[in-house]
């Protein structure tokens, strides 16, 4: 339980959860009582870590099945590999991500598409997959995790993240009117959050980004996580279609 919310017998998928803001969304899922299907690419061994610690400390039950999201076969295969093993799916977490920061004028036509393909395409096949699913039992919660660099913070060396979130976005609109009234879309968009996508910071950036923040502080992914299992939950049965920033207060003087 999470300040009221319980969602036992129910099946949560995760993509990019081995780690970051996905291992803190497993963590507080698992403390609701949620069943898990952590979606991993490359970290296997941090997901399997994930899973022994879930189901030793909370007792729900986790698989995990590797998948670039980005691959419409990965992502088909993935869902098959959950529905086989639980037989539903009620919620998706759109959380994979990745960053291939450079100058502008020096970002590969390669880096920019995989941020693209990993975040946007991911996000659109998985909610293609699993909505499906959804429909077919009746209904379920999508929930996409974008980013405040997709609506007003913006920077030109994160060029293809920032147009990759603002996609987040607008598919996220498009979703809600798609899946209506069955399957409630909703977006959450963190701010800086203490993750290792941002750990080679230097001191001086993180103090100047901390200047803009009302909260004078970066997010822990507990904080992030703990929203987004709100929108999971029947406490949030009204709310769909919704962009929500998590960002300590944006503030740029």
């Amino acid at each position: 339980m999470i300040g009221g919310v319980v969602m036992s017998n129910v099946v949560a998928l995760i993509t990019g959860g081995s780690r970051g803001i996905g291992k803190a969304i497993a963590i507080e899922f698992a403390k609701a009582g949620v069943n898990l299907v952590i979606n991993y690419h490359r970290h296997e061994a941090l997901a399997n870590r994930l899973k022994e610690k879930i189901q030793s400390e909370y007792g729900v039950d986790v698989l995990c099945v590797q998948a670039d999201v980005s691959q419409e076969e990965d992502v088909e295969d993935m869902v098959n590999q959950a529905v086989d093993y639980y037989g539903k799916i009620d919620i998706l977490i759109n959380n994979a991500g990745v960053s291939k920061d450079s100058l502008l004028l020096d970002k590969s036509v390669s880096n920019f598409k995989r941020v693209i393909d990993v975040i946007l395409i991911g996000t659109y096949l998985c909610s293609k997959y699993i909505g499906k699913v959804m429909l077919d039992r009746g209904g379920g919660k999508i929930i996409n995790i974008a980013s405040t660099n997709a609506i007003d913070t913006y920077y030109p060396e994160s060029c293809d993240y920032d147009a990759s979130k603002a996609g987040v976005i607008s598919l996220t609109h498009n979703l809600a009117r798609e899946f209506a009234p069955n399957i409630s879309v909703n977006c959450v968009c963190p701010g800086w959050v203490k993750t290792d996508m941002n750990k080679e910071l230097s001191i001086e950036q993180i103090q100047s980004e901390e200047e803009k923040i009302l909260l004078h502080r970066f997010a822990e992914p507990e904080e992030i996580a703990k929203v987004v299992v709100f929108l999971a939950s029947s406490k949030a049965s009204y709310v769909n279609d919704s962009i929500i920033r998590v960002d300590g207060g944006k503030f740029n003087g």
